[in-house]
């Protein structure tokens, strides 16, 4: 028997947030409460029992190089960028992206947008 690409992951989805800080004057996400974002998102995850193997994983990244749009955080396995204001950002894309597999087009992070 032969596993999907779903069935042999070890999380269906990973939830990476930039939390990168610069030292000079530069945009970066941290200057965006991407900290504060990153914590709720993950006792979210947690509260709604969604963590954990074949479930989500949230983690903390460095830069993403993508700092013309931060805050930002990145959906594998999928691929998908988002940018997010606030909490009831980040509580949508839990609902709907890692809950019911469902793109949040309007927090979508522009592909062309770099550092």
């Amino acid at each position: 028997m032969t596993k999907t690409d779903t069935e042999s992951q070890y999380f269906k989805h990973h939830v990476f947030f930039c939390l990168n800080q610069r030292t000079s004057n530069e945009e970066c996400c941290a200057n965006h409460a991407a900290q504060e974002a990153f914590d709720h998102c993950k006792k979210t995850i947690k509260d709604l029992g969604l963590n954990g193997p074949g479930a989500v994983r949230v983690n903390k990244a460095g830069c993403m190089d993508r700092c013309a749009g931060g805050p930002v955080l990145v959906v594998y396995p999928e691929g998908t960028w988002y940018t997010y204001l606030d909490n009831s950002d980040i509580d949508e894309i839990i609902h709907s992206h890692l809950t019911n597999n469902k793109v949040v087009d309007r927090l979508l992070l522009a592909p062309d947008i770099g550092r």
